[in-house]
């Protein structure tokens, strides 16, 4: 049974503006996850392919600094899992930036290694190049 994953980040001292870009720029994205290639874009319809192909997807909604809604899969999922659906959806809150992501239809088996992930690959590094830029 497909699970569904919610995590709420809280970026100090970032905009939403700057995540934002951040996640649907190919360059910064590469650089925000250790230099694994990603090829993303700003526009609905889009394809990606993130983290040196490990993960591709398609656009399915964009709403500028607000809410990125993506179909999404991994390269180890079976053939018959189904699309996941990755939203994000960005708050400003004062000087800090809230991200809800709720990854939903995440294969049964995958869910804890993504939850997981998630914090590792993406949050922990997203705060760490903030700081840094």
């Amino acid at each position: 049974m497909p699970k569904t994953i919610t995590q709420k980040i809280i970026f100090r001292n970032a905009k939403v503006s700057d995540l934002y870009s951040m996640y649907l720029d190919s360059r910064e994205h590469t650089k925000l996850t250790g230099n694994n290639t990603a090829k993303i874009s700003p526009k609905e319809g889009a394809a990606f392919s993130i983290y040196d192909g490990y993960s591709w997807g398609k656009n399915l909604q964009l709403v500028k600094d607000k809410l990125i809604v993506q179909s999404w899969r991994a390269s180890d999922w079976k053939k018959t899992d189904i699309d996941s659906t990755l939203i994000f959806s960005f708050e400003q809150h004062n000087n800090d930036t809230v991200i809800t992501m709720i990854h939903a239809n995440v294969p049964d088996n995958q869910a804890a290694a993504l939850k997981n992930g998630w914090n590792e690959f993406y949050w922990k590094p997203w705060k760490k190049y903030l700081a840094e830029k």
